[in-house]
């Protein structure tokens, strides 16, 4: 009745423009997306270029600044000091930005996908401003949006179905010293991964992921009591531009350890769908996060649990839940390399004849995942790649992959190229 995640409606519809359309939208995208980047290297490289040689008694140039902490990246990846730039009444305003691309070959592909693909990944900028007390964080370019047991879909249809050329943007008021309000589309609190490729170990997404949603438009506010963080959220959950949901999280960090709790849930109902407001947009959703990152280590086990109401009004006639847990961990090594690796396990109530909603592989299954990512990182430079397997459990036939929904293992392998602008400076 309804597809495992907000990526799992067939293509048929999505391709229904002709060839010549989706060609030059595609044109469109990655010569701008090109032509931003360039620029923003241009400017980077201009602010980075050597000065002229300092008398004997100058002293020495300024540490770089710190990375910001937007966009987040959980790591093995890291993101470069910004290029910072007087903007007058506007204060100090700090640049960075992506330009990354991929390919991928998977077996078992469903109908209406490739058995190879190849993408631009990412062509952003990140434009903000991180101090005073009135702030602002912008994200604009193209970006994919891979993720485990979902077809693969183009840069600009993902663009054009999902967030739109400025997926992030939002204005922060800074009240006090441990107190902020956020306003506009704001990275969502749910889940331990980041909705886009460079803020994450692994290049694609997973099992548990395909159950969250990944931006939201709303309202956020922020403290800070000591060692806890807490936040809350008044948003339209699922993208819908329907204000319905509410979540809040509270976070507990103590040196490397960090426990978070999220929870969040819509406390209406709506029968509005698209492929980024799936039918998950009726659901609560509830996490439990450990982290721990010290000695070149990240490890981080959560759960998850969330449950999609029974409301007949909507078309759904029974209540249907998932559970799930996963843990992914980092070792980096010596030379920029590092080894990041994720397993993971979700389930979903009821059976086939219940009518229960098909949330992964069909009413009542279950999938198991593991991926592996290597990963190198030199300066602004990295390469990575994913090698994944995906086994469903009690499936229903038709609901798993190949050509017939039939096979219940798909193998992928991706390959990641990108270069991460900003302030290249020596220390």
């Amino acid at each position: 009745m309804f597809g495992r995640s907000r990526f799992s409606i067939r293509f048929s519809g999505s391709r229904k423009s002709t060839r010549g359309e989706s060609m030059r939208l595609r044109n469109v995208i990655f010569v701008g997306t090109f032509a931003l980047c360039l620029a923003l290297a241009s400017v980077c490289s201009a602010q980075n270029a050597p000065a002229d040689p300092k008398p004997a008694n100058q002293t020495a140039a300024p540490t770089p600044p710190a990375p910001l902490s937007q966009p987040a990246i959980t790591g093995p990846l890291s993101g470069l000091p910004p290029a910072n730039f007087d903007a007058g009444p506007l204060g100090k305003i700090s640049v960075n930005g992506i330009l990354s691309g991929g390919g991928m070959v998977q077996g078992n592909a469903v109908p209406g996908d490739n058995k190879t693909q190849a993408a631009l990944h990412n062509g952003q900028v990140f434009i903000q401003k991180a101090d005073g007390p009135v702030q602002f964080y912008l994200q604009a370019g193209a970006y994919n949006l891979p993720s485990l047991a979902t077809p693969f879909l183009e840069t600009d249809k993902t663009i054009s179905n999902f967030y739109g050329p400025v997926p992030v943007a939002f204005l922060k008021l800074q009240a006090g010293k441990n107190t902020s309000f956020m306003v506009g589309s704001l990275p969502t609190l749910i889940g331990a991964e980041y909705t886009f490729t460079l803020e994450n170990m692994n290049i694609e997404r997973g099992l548990l992921w395909n159950q969250e949603n990944a931006v939201n438009r709303g309202l956020q506010v922020n403290q800070t009591m000591g060692k806890f963080t807490a936040s809350l959220s008044w948003n339209d959950g699922f993208y819908s531009n329907r204000y319905t949901w509410l979540w809040g999280s509270l976070a507990y960090a103590n040196g490397p350890h960090t426990l978070a709790f999220v929870a969040g849930g819509n406390y209406k109902q709506t029968a509005f769908q698209t492929l980024a407001t799936p039918v998950q947009n009726n659901q609560s959703i509830y996490n439990i996060i450990y982290t721990y990152n010290k000695n070149g280590w990240i490890i981080q086990p959560y759960f998850q649990y969330s449950n999609v109401p029974i409301n007949t009004k909507i078309g759904i006639p029974k209540s249907t839940s998932t559970t799930g847990g996963a843990v992914l961990v980092s070792k980096s090594f010596k030379h920029g390399f590092s080894l990041p690796a994720r397993w993971e396990y979700i389930a979903s109530s009821g059976n086939a004849t219940d009518k229960s909603l098909n949330l992964i592989f069909g009413p009542g299954s279950s999938g198991t995942s593991v991926t592996v990512t290597p990963t190198f990182q030199y300066g602004g430079f990295f390469f990575r790649g994913d090698i994944a397997l995906v086994h469903a459990i009690n499936s229903t036939p038709g609901s798993t992959f190949g050509p017939s929904g039939l096979n219940v293992n798909q193998p992928r392998a991706m390959a990641e190229l990108g270069f991460i602008f900003g302030n290249n400076i020596e220390k």
